[in-house]
């Protein structure tokens, strides 16, 4: 079984900048796909970005394109995502996800594709 941890989330003024993390444990982090889901209430858990295992295959959402930046370590067991330029419609709950990959390029792009998730973590950006 796998676990993900986040940490990062908070408040920030709009145009601000956070860094979330999810730390994974229970499994051979290399071997697992990974993203960043949010869910603002009342809305459904919506993909914001997606990366492949090794890492070179990197999927986002076009509400995020060119202001959020997902990246992974695998030596650390770690996925990050860096959001940067933050709006207030960017306010949601925000969860890490994985799923087991064979695919080394395989980039989970929706929630029925993912095994695992974590706890989530919240952000809010006011204006």
């Amino acid at each position: 079984q796998v676990q993900l941890v986040e940490s990062g989330g908070g408040l920030v003024q709009a145009g601000g900048s956070l860094r979330l993390s999810c730390a994974a444990s229970g499994r051979t982090f290399s071997n697992l796909a990974a993203g960043w889901f949010r869910q603002a209430p009342g809305k459904e858990r919506d993909l914001v970005a997606g990366i492949s295992r090794n890492g070179v295959n990197v999927y986002y959402a076009n509400s995020v394109q060119g202001r959020f930046t997902i990246s992974r370590d695998n030596a650390k067991d770690t996925v990050y995502l860096q959001l940067n330029s933050m709006k207030p419609e960017d306010t949601a709950l925000y969860y890490c996800a994985a799923r087991d990959s064979s695919g080394s390029y395989y980039v989970p792009v929706a929630s029925y594709e993912v095994n695992y998730w974590g706890q989530g973590t919240q952000v809010t950006v006011s204006s």
